[in-house]
């Protein structure tokens, strides 16, 4: 058997537009089971698969996906069938609506939840999906749905480490942001009062034992109603520090300079230990797991190129309910001058806890002050167009973006509200672009600006960057990314893929890209 991998995530409904210097943990996940396997595979981009000439001799596919990557995974699917044959199996976030997922792409199977021990007892059975939990597929013209499987326990993780050599099958390796993943799960069992199933102020999923958040009296799927983590993925589940060192050490090796640590939330690392054997529902208390975070961040940042300057480890998303001032303080030590992300989403305390949030808008913005003053460059999330997003809500949301620029935030990340599946708003429409709400707009508007202010604030600055291809505008410049992550930077020269190469920013293009002088080659 020969098996045909499709990273399909970022890409919508075609070529990705955003986010093109990431390679997720998800695929390389896929990649680890087959190779623990024995399978013969190739992992492409979708942009490339659906560009290039069609890989021969393979008897299966499998898309990885996110739910706003139907379109784009429907394309691969109609490919495949049209000129190699043989199943299609879906996985990924956009499979937690298998009927859905089934119709809309025409793959033969979608597996909903965690996928490696499912793959694996697919291959096993010879592709047959009838026994094996959590698989969604085809029965007579209709689509059936096997009881789904438990969260896999933390065994898998070395059972089926995720593959280190996959990563060189995508295309500029050398100057992405390559996925590590170290949590799996959230720790946020609060739910989200707008759901239409209706919140009967119970508080169980706030002030309930640890098991007994798990479930709702009225069945309003846990977490932040826009997220279906929780519910696919359960409570906190983290990688053994050596797991997570041993596959940074080889993507290092391999020519990869820049590490990002994947967790839904980063601060929930191993906090699950504190509390075993119950399950870690409440994302408030007990404080991070300080020891298991100093042993992971202390073993990372001491591999020689990451000593030596010539390799970044990034963590991306944190929980302000658990940014303590000690937590700030180790996150400093080992990871200065990097960004990190902490979820703002609305500036509306009543709205935050209506959709779930586990921390009031007051702690974010104490947590990118704490961040802030310990070295760190944080970033805020906001959703604009959320369930309950009123006009009040909106003026709010935009007196926290300022003063989230006051505390120290150099960027706000927007995102649109997309409804998803397995969610508790997936039943609400998604929410109207910003050029066509007001509401929506004026947040759209104070993002902006800040954003701009922090563009200009780099003009002049010397940072490290990483090279990736020249630059299609213009072949005398070269597209680079920040070795610790930031905007576009287009610098000139003669340079080579993967070159880390310091310069110093000479002037904005637009709103996602600046252009750079090159100063000193490192390596």
């Amino acid at each position: 058997m020969k098996a045909l991998i499709v990273d399909a995530l970022a890409h919508g409904r075609g070529r990705r537009l955003s986010t093109l210097d990431v390679i997720g943990a998800g695929p390389r996940t896929l990649a680890g089971v087959l190779e623990a396997l024995g399978v013969e595979y190739l992992l492409q981009p979708a942009s490339r698969y659906l560009e290039e000439p069609h890989p021969q001799g393979f008897d299966l596919l499998l898309v990885s996906a996110m739910s706003g990557d139907l379109p784009t995974a429907a394309r691969v699917v109609k490919r495949w069938k049209r000129e190699q044959g043989g199943p299609a199996v879906l996985g990924g976030p956009a499979a937690s609506d298998p009927w859905g997922a089934l119709r809309k792409t025409g793959v033969d199977v979608a597996v909903v939840g965690e996928g490696e021990y499912a793959l694996s007892e697919l291959v096993d059975s010879g592709l047959d999906p009838t026994g094996v939990r959590g698989a969604a597929y085809w029965d007579g013209g209709e689509v059936r749905l096997n009881p789904l499987r438990p969260v896999q326990p933390p065994t898998v993780f070395s059972e089926y480490p995720p593959s280190t050599k996959a990563v060189t099958q995508y295309p500029l390796y050398r100057s992405a942001r390559v996925y590590v993943e170290v949590v799996r799960g959230c720790s946020n069992y609060h739910r989200a009062r707008l759901d239409p199933r209706g919140c009967e102020g119970c508080e169980r999923c706030t002030r309930g034992r640890l098991e007994e958040r798990y479930t709702c009296p009225r069945g309003i799927p846990p977490g932040c109603g826009y997220c279906s983590v929780p519910s696919l993925h359960g409570p906190p589940r983290s990688r053994g520090v050596e797991l997570v060192v041993g596959e940074a050490e080889e993507l290092l090796g391999l020519g990869v300079r820049r590490l990002v640590l994947s967790a839904p939330g980063f601060l929930d690392y191993m906090r699950e230990r504190l509390v075993h054997p119950h399950p870690l529902t409440d994302p408030r208390s007990p404080e991070p797991n300080y020891q298991a975070l100093e042993e992971l961040l202390s073993s990372l940042t001491s591999l020689p190129r990451v000593e030596a300057g010539e390799a970044s480890v990034m963590v991306e998303n944190l929980k302000p309910s658990l940014v303590t001032p000690r937590a700030a303080e180790l996150l400093g030590k080992y990871l200065a001058g990097t960004p990190v992300s902490i979820g703002l989403e609305t500036g509306c305390p009543h709205h935050s806890r209506a959709i779930g949030r586990p921390n009031t808008p007051e702690e974010a913005l104490q947590a990118v002050r704490l961040l802030k003053a310990a070295g760190l460059r944080p970033y805020v999330y906001v959703i604009h167009g959320l369930p309950g997003q009123t006009r009040e809500t909106s003026r709010k949301t935009e007196e926290a973006i300022e003063k989230s620029a006051h505390a120290g935030a150099e960027r706000v990340i927007l995102y649109r509200f997309q409804s998803l599946p397995a969610s508790a708003f997936s039943g609400q429409p998604s929410g109207p672009p910003s050029t066509r709400d007001e509401d929506s707009k004026a947040i759209a508007q104070a993002a902006e600006r800040i954003n701009r202010e922090a563009r200009r604030g780099l003009v002049g600055q010397r940072i490290w960057v990483v090279a990736a291809e020249r630059y299609r505008g213009d072949p005398e410049r070269w597209v680079a990314y920040p070795l610790k992550h930031g905007p576009v930077v287009l610098v000139g020269g003669a340079l080579r893929e993967g070159a880390l190469v310091q310069v110093r920013v000479t002037g904005l293009l637009g709103r996602r890209m600046v252009c750079a002088q090159p100063l000193t080659p490192k390596k």
